[in-house]
């Protein structure tokens, strides 16, 4: 999972440029924004964290800060199992 705080307009034209690029075997789960723009979450499933961090650095990188977090969707609330 990637948390992103958006510096500079050019994230969102970077992401869509990343999405397009996703390393083999990544899947692109969830990407959602909050309503300013400021923020950004993505959820990209990948066979490591550093794997998804060098590739989402690559192109978002000069646009946000981003922490990187390994997520376990067992024991999120309010999802089936």
């Amino acid at each position: 999972m990637a948390v992103s705080t958006v510096s500079e307009a050019g994230f969102w034209d970077s992401l869509k440029k990343a999405y397009g690029k996703l390393p083999k075997g990544a899947k692109w789960s969830l990407a959602v924004s909050s309503t300013d723009g400021t923020k950004a979450v993505n959820v990209i499933v990948h066979e490591s964290v550093d794997g998804v961090k060098g590739f989402f650095e690559e192109y978002t990188g000069p646009f946000a800060t981003t922490e990187y977090f390994e997520a376990d969707a067992a024991n999120a609330v309010g999802l089936p199992k």
